[in-house]
């Protein structure tokens, strides 16, 4: 009797598995799929606009559950540059949507195809998967796939995401990572080759215009490239920008209207320069001498969970507004990075 209910029970907890859980499948026609969970058919549900900055490093649930609530179930397209990595199976496992579709856009000429734009400008949400930035740059940028994503977040308004090398092309300055991945030695020589930086000629997130984010942020100790790209960005472009940057299995969920929680396991961390503090020394073959009395750069650290933790205001990043975490002092000597408590 014992091994009798044990076996209805496991039967009964596969089968509401299987209906929660729909496995992908293939489309003959459908240009660009790698596969699909569940109805593609267009359909029009209720959307609220944001973005999320994924760290990398891991999945965060929070916030696939942000971006699937903000999402009215509708239509989830992923898209990728490279490998066949699916995240049908996890999206859908977190909420109800009508579909799951992963796209593989890995040249141009698939970039520019209309079919994978209309396909994209019908999603209620997207997720750009980790990869290498410097593909999404080159393969999308300035195609009907840009297009596309740009409309999602200016005019339909509906939840994107990205993680890792798709969180970095998610603000409007960006890495791309075209020559191999900077370390904190670019503190040392900011104009090394490795720094390769672009402003404002990809993507438009809503309040993302002036801000570069890292990811991976802690787990590879990224804080003096990151450093490094701000001096860069003020002594090139004249221009005293942001940073957001979250660590591993981290994510930052902004909403429409510019309020970031922090979701999952590790800290999110947010930038702030100004003119009073400018870089002393960014020049070539110098290391940055970034002083400002001990008072360069701003930073909150935020510490996440796993159903969102404290709020920053990324809509104008003004600190009075800032809760449930923690400020610093950032600033750089001789190429070397320097903190302290506010």
């Amino acid at each position: 009797m014992k091994q009798l209910l044990t076996v209805i029970f496991t039967t009964a907890c596969l089968y509401a598995q299987a209906q929660t859980i729909r496995e992908a499948r293939q489309v003959s026609g459908r240009v660009a799929s790698l596969g699909v969970t569940g109805d593609t058919a267009d359909v029009v549900t209720h959307t609220r606009g944001g973005v999320a900055l994924v760290g990398g490093g891991g999945d965060v649930p929070g916030a696939f559950r942000w971006m699937i609530d903000r999402s009215g179930g509708g239509n989830v397209v992923v898209i990728r540059a490279s490998s066949n990595y699916l995240y049908n199976r996890t999206i859908d496992s977190l909420g109800k949507v009508a579909s799951v579709e992963t796209l593989l856009i890995d040249s141009r000429e698939v970039a520019d195809n209309p079919a994978v734009a209309r396909v994209i400008r019908n999603a209620e949400m997207l997720f750009i998967s980790g990869g290498d930035q410097s593909n999404y740059m080159n393969f999308w940028r300035g195609t009907a796939t840009a297009e596309a994503i740009n409309y999602l977040l200016n005019e339909k308004k509906v939840p994107v995401g990205g993680t890792s090398a798709g969180c970095a092309v998610l603000t409007g300055m960006y890495y791309s990572g075209e020559n191999g991945s900077a370390t904190a030695e670019a503190l040392q020589n900011p104009y090394t080759d490795l720094v390769t930086l672009y402003n404002n000629d990809f993507l438009r997130p809503p309040f993302l215009h002036n801000v570069i984010s890292d990811q991976h942020y802690v787990a590879r100790k990224r804080q003096g490239r990151h450093m490094a790209f701000l001096a860069r960005i003020i002594t090139d472009w004249k221009v005293f920008p942001r940073g957001i940057a979250p660590d591993e299995r981290t994510a930052v969920c902004i909403d429409e209207k510019g309020a970031a929680r922090v979701f999952g396991e590790g800290k999110a961390y947010f930038l702030i320069t100004g003119p009073r503090h400018a870089p002393e020394q960014c020049a070539p073959g110098k290391p940055v001498q970034w002083s400002g009395n001990r008072m360069a750069v701003s930073v909150y650290e935020l510490q996440g969970a796993a159903g969102g933790n404290g709020y920053f205001s990324v809509a104008d990043f003004n600190p009075a507004k800032a809760k449930g975490g923690k400020w610093y002092y950032w600033w750089v000597e001789n190429g070397n990075l320097k903190e302290r408590a506010k």
